[in-house]
């Protein structure tokens, strides 16, 4: 499995090897020995109808904060982490990378990122594993489309598909990050 440097190096992207032959391919899409320290405990799936669909920017605070693992196992997506770590560095930088079925690319998310994407395909499936259960009373976001954080989605604000929930998101200066930066 190859490893792409990002410009936030916490944020990881990793391009499983695919053995094809007439028949189609076969791919190892996740093995511990490529994420050590990581315990994943549930794996999710979403289904995204239409292109233009935006989830995000979603996050758990801890004790229940999750790291994810994304790939698309069909169509594609923008997939964007940001990083909401008080005293980082990065605070508030986004990192955006287009992964595809196609490509099965990758993209590890940690602990203390905000994590969103956008369809730009119809009917495109998302699996991620995450490393903590779902928690709703440690559930957080993050307003999509904040222009402090100014992340250059595919789709115009007005053409984006959210939910309610993500429509109503505040923005990061009103959050009271629960994630520190360890250096």
């Amino acid at each position: 499995m190859d490893t792409t440097p990002l410009e936030i190096p916490e944020i990881k992207q990793f391009l499983p090897k695919k053995f094809g032959d007439s028949r189609g391919f076969f791919c190892e899409i996740f093995t511990r020995r490529h994420h050590p320290g990581l315990d994943f405990v549930q794996d999710n799936v979403s289904l995204s109808a239409d292109a233009g669909t935006v989830r995000g920017l979603h996050f758990q605070a801890p004790p229940f904060a999750q790291a994810k693992l994304v790939t698309v196992l069909r169509g594609a997506v923008f997939d964007v982490a940001v990083d909401i770590r008080q005293g980082s560095p990065s605070f508030g930088r986004w990192v955006g990378v287009e992964l595809s079925a196609e490509t099965l690319n990758q993209l590890l998310i940690p602990h203390g990122f905000a994590h969103g994407f956008c369809t730009l395909l119809p009917d495109t499936m998302v699996h991620y594993k995450v490393d903590g259960y779902y928690s709703p009373q440690h559930d957080g976001g993050i307003l999509w489309n904040d222009p402090a954080i100014a992340i250059a989605w595919p789709v115009a604000a007005e053409k984006a598909i959210l939910s309610e929930k993500d429509r109503r998101q505040p923005r990061l200066e009103a959050i009271a990050s629960p994630f520190r930066y360890q250096a």
